[in-house]
């Protein structure tokens, strides 16, 4: 076993090593400057679009599409991948990863706008997009496309069955209810039950319940992040500080036995952004497709939003983690916890109330986890139907909900790895995409503002 998992370990560094890395930072910079979306006038749209209640086809609101995206977007990555993140590679991880992030917004503008240009609309009326989709419908290789789409759409049906969408979350929504004293088999029980009255209900009712609990568990989680940090506001300006000294000098801030380099720091902001916003992955276009939108370019913008409202949360998880790191001498030396766990205990540490941080941590986890396991099975659902055609959708439910019911008794270490194996398989395939794409979305872009929107 230790054999396996230390070869899964080397394929997943070999997969997300600095080739991808380097690659999705030169297309989200090229996208860019090229787009020109950067401009604070022209981000301020996104926020427009995304409220805008559209008139084209699709299944549901611009919003609901967001929302939809959102849920697998925020997890529990955003609350313990910080924390990992920040314990390894010291405060200036998230300085790299604000870099990183920027750039990333054009990489999900571009995926929004391809998604709505070229989905297909089913016999039945259902709306049909994503990678999977502008990669066959657009690219003019078509023996290439038809390759690529299938690549990636097995990689999805992989992170939705063993990876991001079922495992890890249900896992971390058990541990959540044991510590509010419910065993483990009743709290297995009741999250398939729960997954399973929201997901079997198809995209509107996954879309309602986003809709509903999306916002609430983002003004909760980053509303227990400002009080937190306004309790300890005299901290924050040391904070920043060591955010900027640590992304240029590390091992200042982290000292010799946990120093880093300033390319392994780097390394590590950079990929927990990607991993956060998930742009390059192209998932969360699965979602934006089916928006009730007249305009490609418009759900690009709206798309813009869900990656920085990601970024906010991990910012503010960051900075919390910083505060109470700072006062507790984390960077000095080794770190006595680690994912959730030492969130909660930063956040407890910032509110002065253990307790308090614990429960508001692991609630926001139990939110968070809960919404990304319903996005993903939407995601996986439509990969797996885009490869096998619609006699899959009930078995891939079945096992979808199976991997649920197992993931509570389930050791996930080894599975994170194979789930970032096929995130990258699925990353590759869709970047290819976007640069054979990329003249598309130029034109549609430039077309849509020359026409004075």
């Amino acid at each position: 076993m230790e054999c396996f998992e230390s070869l899964v370990a080397a394929i997943n560094n070999a997969i997300w090593g600095a080739p991808l890395i380097v690659a999705i930072l030169a297309i989200g910079i090229y996208f860019s400057f090229n787009l020109g979306i950067l401009r604070p006038s022209r981000l301020k749209l996104s926020v427009k679009y995304a409220l805008e209640e559209g008139d084209g086809h699709g299944e549901i609101s611009i919003f609901a599409s967001l929302c939809a995206a959102l849920s697998g977007t925020i997890g529990t990555g955003n609350i313990t991948g910080i924390a990992v993140a920040i314990a390894s590679g010291g405060p200036g991880a998230l300085f790299w990863l604000w870099l990183s992030s920027i750039f990333s917004f054009a990489i999900k503008y571009a995926e929004g706008l391809l998604a709505i240009k070229y989905r297909s609309i089913e016999s039945n009326g259902t709306i049909s997009g994503g990678p999977m989709y502008y990669i066959e419908n657009g690219l003019q290789n078509k023996r290439l496309a038809k390759i690529l789409a299938k690549i990636f759409s097995i990689g999805g049906m992989l992170v939705a069955l063993i990876g991001i969408g079922t495992l890890a979350q249900s896992n971390s929504i058990s541990i959540a209810l044991g510590s509010w004293g419910i065993p483990t088999i009743p709290a297995a029980f009741a999250i398939v039950v729960a997954v399973a009255a929201v997901v079997l209900g198809g995209l509107r009712r996954i879309a309602a319940v986003s809709e509903k609990i999306v916002p609430i568990m983002t003004i909760f989680y980053v509303g227990a992040a400002v009080v937190a940090l306004i309790i300890n506001y005299s901290a924050i300006p040391n904070a920043f500080r060591l955010i900027f000294t640590g992304a240029f000098s590390p091992e200042s801030i982290l000292g010799g036995g946990l120093g880093a380099t300033v390319a392994q720091v780097a390394s590590i902001g950079v990929r927990r952004g990607i991993f956060s916003h998930e742009s390059g992955l192209g998932s969360s276009a699965i979602a934006g497709a089916t928006a009730k939108v007249d305009s490609s370019v418009k759900q690009g913008f709206a798309s813009i939003l869900g990656a920085a409202l990601s970024v906010i949360i991990c910012t503010m998880t960051g900075i919390v983690l910083i505060v109470a790191a700072s006062q507790t001498g984390l960077f000095t030396s080794a770190p006595i916890l680690e994912g959730a766990r030492l969130t909660s205990y930063s956040f407890g540490c910032c509110l002065g109330n253990f307790a308090l941080g614990k429960y508001a941590v692991e609630i926001s986890m139990a939110l968070f986890a809960f919404t990304t396991i319903i996005a993903w099975n939407y995601y996986g659902k439509k990969c797996a139907r885009y490869v096998f055609g619609d006699k899959a959708i009930a078995p891939y439910n079945f096992l979808f909900l199976f991997f649920v019911a197992i993931g509570p008794f389930f050791r996930v270490n080894a599975i994170f790895d194979l789930a970032d194996i096929a995130i990258g398989i699925m990353a590759i395939a869709n970047l290819i995409g976007l640069v054979m794409l990329r003249k598309v979305a130029i034109a549609e872009t430039k077309a849509f503002f020359r026409g004075g929107k």
